[in-house]
């Protein structure tokens, strides 16, 4: 049947059916079935809501959840909603590469948003570019992942441009720092990426590496690393890690003597590690891609509704997910006025859509973004902010360094 050739997504809803003229086939019916269809334009959200990842992948669900209500209160994609299918990818490569396969055949989505890390993106994200189903890595900052294939793209600027911030910020604040104690987490992709950054940041400013820690992420016990360091001496402490793992280190740091400026990047960035670190996160350097303090108009709209819908600021990870499903709604409205969507076939459709991801230019909460033709994210704007814990010591605000 020559009805094959179309893609009707159950999603997009039956009715689609009834304006369609096919050869050879009869009329479709006018009503709708019984079994009342959830219409709208399927895009997947794979990420952690399970794991030691789940505290950075919950933000970008959060505010993944807000882009949806906002975009389809405006119309959604001319007047077809858009319809987020969540799968929970966990914390490791095998919970990505499930997620990212079942949304792309069982759910027969047009795009994904995810995963969390980027040791999860070197596995899932080649499993979506062979299937040419765009991607859009919210959080992933590792180098190498725009690279994986021309269907994979992300809004996350990658360490190389951030990391070397807050190393910057350190030196302002305190100028006569000389040696420098490094932690890494070994068995994750992005504090892997993100520790050579920062190594090769330190030495081009003429700093001595003191000693270089490592760890694993699943790991809560420090004390023999951080005695290592701290019988260095060391000036300043510098991080790379995900949110608990980092966040442990920070408070047994403190708790063994150490009085220093301490600096991260990207993982620490998330109001989660409070509960962790309490009182001892106060005073951390963060690289931060976000700042809800900027005025631009999408991100007024985005700090609004996010703190009328979570009753707290919007941290980095969320803005970057609204940022995503943004990308691709934008994305998909260009398509609109040249394509039917409801009858254009999925593959050609993905296609489609990957290619005006690339040449779109994009005011986000994160302000203006684009893409370069690998699909490696263009920003403008940079922060860094330094924690200052509230007196309750379990709750805090990320604030900007100017």
């Amino acid at each position: 049947m020559a009805i094959a050739r179309f893609w009707l997504h159950p999603l997009i809803s039956l009715w689609a059916l009834s304006s369609i003229s096919l050869a050879g086939c009869s009329p479709a019916p006018t009503t709708a079935p019984e079994t009342k269809a959830t219409t709208g334009i399927p895009v997947g959200v794979a990420l952690a809501q399970t794991s030691n990842l789940a505290l950075l992948g919950q933000e970008s669900v959060n505010g993944a959840k807000i882009a949806e209500q906002y975009f389809n209160a405006q119309g959604g994609i001319h007047g077809i909603p858009l319809k987020l299918i969540y799968q929970d990818a966990g914390g490791d490569e095998t919970g990505a590469i499930n997620a990212f396969q079942t949304l792309i055949t069982q759910h027969q989505v047009v795009g994904i948003v995810g995963p969390s890390s980027s040791q999860q993106a070197f596995s899932a994200d080649p499993i979506a570019n062979q299937a040419k189903v765009p991607v859009i890595g919210p959080t992933n900052t590792a180098k190498g992942v725009p690279e994986i294939g021309p269907f994979i793209a992300r809004v996350a600027s990658p360490v190389t441009v951030l990391a070397p911030n807050s190393l910057q910020a350190a030196l302002k604040l305190n100028p006569a720092i000389a040696k420098v104690a490094v932690f890494y987490a070994q068995d994750d992709a992005f504090s892997q990426s993100e520790t050579e950054i920062f190594q090769a940041a330190i030495q081009a400013k003429g700093l001595a590496i003191a000693t270089v820690q490592k760890f694993q992420t699943k790991d809560t016990d420090f004390q023999t690393q951080v005695t290592a360091a701290v019988n260095q001496k060391p000036d300043l402490v510098v991080i790379s890690s995900l949110a608990t793992d980092g966040a442990n280190l920070v408070r047994q740091l403190r708790e063994l003597g150490y009085t220093g400026l301490i600096v991260s990047g990207n993982g620490l960035n998330t109001p989660n590690i409070f509960p962790v670190c309490g009182v001892y996160c106060d005073g951390v350097l963060i690289a931060q891609a976000y700042s809800p303090e900027v005025n631009t108009p999408m991100n007024k709209t985005f700090r609004e509704a996010y703190q009328q819908q979570y009753r707290q600021t919007p941290p980095q990870f969320s803005a970057q997910g609204f940022t995503a499903i943004q990308v691709f709604v934008e994305a998909l409205r260009s398509l609109q006025p040249q394509q039917n969507l409801k009858t254009l076939p999925l593959e050609t459709l993905r296609t489609e859509l990957n290619q005006a991801i690339l040449r779109g230019t994009y005011q986000t909460p994160l302000g203006e973004i684009s893409f370069t033709p690998d699909g490696e994210v263009v920003q403008k704007q940079f922060y860094v902010a330094q924690i200052k814990v509230n007196p309750d010591g379990k709750s805090g605000t990320f604030t900007l360094l100017k």
